[in-house]
């Protein structure tokens, strides 16, 4: 009997294809990947698999981002997949519209979305990042850090919000 195991595309794994768009010039090994995203070589391993699987990474003839595929899955599905989750009041790093790529576009708020973090600078309201080690990664790399702010605002932000990060993703990932 054929297996009827349905493969689902993981938080963890767009992480690690966000992080590899971003450095498209770089070729990461497993290894590499594992420590800068705060994860194990073998999550990285599966998580690269499982975005073969759903046509966001292609092997052929390296292993890369398929541009065209991340940017439907995240103009048109991210939001639903992997949808904004809130919380109370809490200290963090800035997220959504207060986050790098996305501030200059909006006034200050008084209560910004933050992902959680005992060292962060900032006080708002939770905003759970895509994956939990996303506030470790986004630490060592400005770059990784943008584009998932502007992913946030995709999965949880006003329509103006929306649209003005579906613009500014488009420079990330061309």
């Amino acid at each position: 009997m054929a297996s009827t195991k349905q493969l689902a595309l993981k938080p963890q794994d767009l992480l690690v294809i966000l992080k590899m768009v971003v450095h498209q010039d770089k070729k990461f090994t497993y290894a590499e990947l594992a420590c800068e995203l705060g994860l194990s070589a073998s999550e990285v391993h599966s998580a690269v698999k499982r975005g073969i699987i759903c046509r966001l990474l292609t092997k052929s003839p390296e292993l890369s981002v398929v541009k065209f595929a991340l940017t439907e899955f995240l103009t048109h599905g991210v939001q639903y997949v992997f949808p904004y989750i809130g919380g109370s009041l809490t200290r963090g790093i800035p997220t959504t519209i207060a986050g790098p790529a996305l501030s200059q576009y909006f006034a200050a708020e008084e209560l910004p979305y933050v992902w959680p973090d005992p060292n962060g600078e900032v006080r708002g309201m939770t905003f759970e990042p895509l994956y939990p080690t996303a506030t470790f990664a986004s630490k060592l790399d400005q770059k990784l850090y943008e584009i998932l702010t502007l992913v946030d605002a995709l999965r949880g932000g006003q329509a103006r919000e929306r649209e003005i990060s579906k613009q500014l993703l488009l420079g990330y990932i061309s």
